[in-house]
């Protein structure tokens, strides 16, 4: 059986961190790296993983990257706190690493999305994945603010048959809180891609945002919920783009 690290970054996350801990007490090492987080995550998370770690958070892909070359087995998990490792995707990781593939270096794994107490089935989150079970030294995440993609080296990828179950929904207002959280990090991407602003970046792109997420990725399917996706997808596109102005005139 080869040997598995699960790293979990943290930022404020008492309110989920004994049942993230909890869904991989399967790996060899569970590291916790921790953005000093002030609600008491880092005294639990001492308690509980093998190893935490502590950095400033600058963003997301900067903080992994410093952790994945201290995490101590080649395989690598990766798991954000609002994600649980179901007992059927257990089973499937702990089935790969008994005789993990030679040709592969990471594995794809789908997300089960729940949003305001209910199940998303719609919405355009009904495909959702991420690459987090990888090889520590084959695999690095782009350098980007928010979003970024985990680079693999010969591109050598397979995907899980299982998912994991994700809830990143706390409250209303904490979601937005999170969107405009994004969308200062995003404008900093987006001002190296993105010419002349105009109303086509603050008009026509929510909407499409709304449009596309709500009717051509069916989440009116969704009721309420498919609905109030649609209208804060709208709401963090138009954000996005109200930062980077704000960013280029200097008032950020």
């Amino acid at each position: 059986m080869n040997k598995l690290t699960a790293i979990i970054p943290t930022g404020n996350e008492a309110h989920n961190i004994e049942a993230v801990i909890a869904s991989v007490d399967f790996a060899d090492e569970i590291l916790v790296v921790d953005s000093y987080s002030t609600d008491g995550t880092f005294e639990i998370a001492e308690k509980l993983a093998t190893k935490v770690i502590r950095r400033e958070y600058q963003y997301s892909a900067s903080q992994k990257n410093w952790a994945i070359p201290q995490a101590k087995h080649e395989w690598i998990l990766l798991v954000d706190a609002d994600e649980r490792v179901t007992p059927e995707l257990r089973e499937e990781i702990l089935s790969i690493l008994k005789n993990p593939p030679e040709e592969i270096n990471a594995y794809w794994i789908g997300r089960l999305n729940h949003f305001m107490g209910e199940r998303v089935n719609y919405s355009g989150w009904r495909n959702d994945g991420v690459i987090r079970l990888f090889k520590r030294d084959l695999c690095k995440y782009e350098d980007k603010h928010v979003h970024a993609t985990l680079i693999v080296e010969g591109e050598k990828i397979d995907k899980l048959k299982n998912k994991f179950y994700h809830n990143t929904y706390i409250t209303f207002d904490k979601y937005i809180e999170k969107l405009n959280r994004y969308a200062t990090l995003q404008a900093k991407d987006y001002d190296k891609k993105t010419g002349t602003l105009t109303p086509y970046h603050f008009v026509i792109k929510p909407f499409w945002g709304f449009f596309k997420h709500y009717i051509i990725q069916s989440g009116f399917r969704d009721g309420v919920v498919g609905f109030t996706i649609g209208y804060v997808q709208c709401y963090a596109v138009f954000m996005r783009y109200v930062k980077l102005w704000l960013l280029r005139k200097g008032r950020q």
